[in-house]
């Protein structure tokens, strides 16, 4: 079957990873089908989305626990051949209030999606996982084959029993098929300033809140934490431009294809292999723009990890696959996405 007769399925396809990652499938040769009920995402989404493609992308605007719905879904579209799925609640500090919130929508998507692949004979399935699940590393840099432990939020212990679920599922015997791939920091936005981080109410991730300040949308922010164990006591974190993260999925999907007839689980670090601080971030940015920063420093934030980067040794043996991109380019594509957003919300698109 050639790829343009390929379907993939995309639960939360309207959302940061997963709309840049809509782009990459295409330009693969493959045909996403977005399934997203808006919950975490705006619909000016598919505005950006044609801006760069030139034709709208099919969009159900369903919730993917809906089995039903779901299952309807793969039967109309006929030629879904596999899935990727990033549909979640997906804060570290709201995940910490609301717990049984993100039990229970993080897991039963996933389950359901299963189900339903299953009832259909569609074998590939590429999850969205997390660096969370690794906790406050022993050793950096971080591989696969370090120990998995009882992350320090709800949200990263959703991603670790998703896993978790994941392995049982290929050692019951089926021929089903997945990857998790634990992904690192995203940050940046697509280099046509179309498409990037918008998140719903107040941002969770700190380069949108870092652009949203220098856009004077909001008035400053507040550094979590500045005495931990790192150069200049502030968290480290490996940053990844998001269109690097996004082909990581294409590369994971072919895998999955080439490996038909199988039973096969694996789990694969998405990062640049490079931690920065949030200062050092910070000061990227600053030097960048040109602009000064209204920030201040506070206590740490419950939660939060000291300092993570990933080992990325293992994507790129096996998935053939390594980010390119530099800090400097995700900051300047942030910011050119965020000046797009202010010329937005002075037209009332938002």
């Amino acid at each position: 079957m050639a790829k343009a007769n390929k379907k993939i399925l995309v639960t939360g396809g309207a959302g940061y990873i997963g709309s840049h990652s809509v782009i990459e499938l295409i330009n693969a040769g493959y045909t996403p089908i977005v399934v997203d009920n808006l919950s975490n995402a705006h619909n000016t989404v598919f505005t950006g989305l044609n801006n760069i493609l030139g034709f709208d992308v099919t969009h159900y605007n369903v919730n993917c626990n809906d089995h039903s719905i779901l299952s309807h879904i793969f039967k109309k579209e006929e030629t879904i051949v596999g899935a990727i799925h990033f549909a979640s609640h997906k804060s570290v500090g709201e995940s910490v209030k609301l717990p049984l919130q993100y039990y229970k929508n993080n897991i039963q998507s996933l389950i359901t999606l299963i189900e339903v692949m299953m009832e259909n004979e569609v074998y590939n399935l590429v999850f969205s996982s997390s660096c969370a699940v690794y906790g406050d590393a022993e050793k950096l840099p971080v591989t696969e084959e370090s120990r998995v432990v009882a992350p320090k939020s709800p949200y990263g212990n959703t991603k670790k029993i998703c896993e978790e679920i994941l392995q049982d599922h290929a050692n019951s015997g089926t021929h089903f098929r997945s990857i998790a791939l634990r992904y690192f920091n995203p940050i940046g936005a697509h280099e046509s300033g179309e498409i990037g981080e918008y998140p719903l109410g107040a941002p969770a991730n700190i380069l949108p809140i870092i652009t949203q300040a220098a856009a004077g949308v909001r008035k400053g922010f507040t550094v979590f934490g500045a005495d931990y164990a790192t150069p200049d006591g502030t968290c480290v974190r490996d940053f990844i431009h998001i269109t690097d993260l996004a082909k990581a999925h294409v590369k994971a999907l072919e895998l999955l294809e080439n490996k038909e007839g199988q039973t096969y689980f694996d789990t694969f670090n998405i990062g640049t292999g490079k931690g920065y601080s949030i200062l050092e971030l910070i000061n990227a940015f600053e030097r960048i723009t040109g602009l000064r920063l209204n920030y201040t420093i506070g206590p740490r934030r419950e939660g939060d990890i000291e300092k993570m980067y990933a080992g990325v040794d293992k994507a790129t043996r096996t998935l053939g696959w390594k980010a390119e991109k530099t800090l400097d380019e995700a900051i300047s594509d942030a910011w050119r996405w965020q000046m797009k957003i202010v010329e937005m919300a002075k037209k009332n698109i938002f």
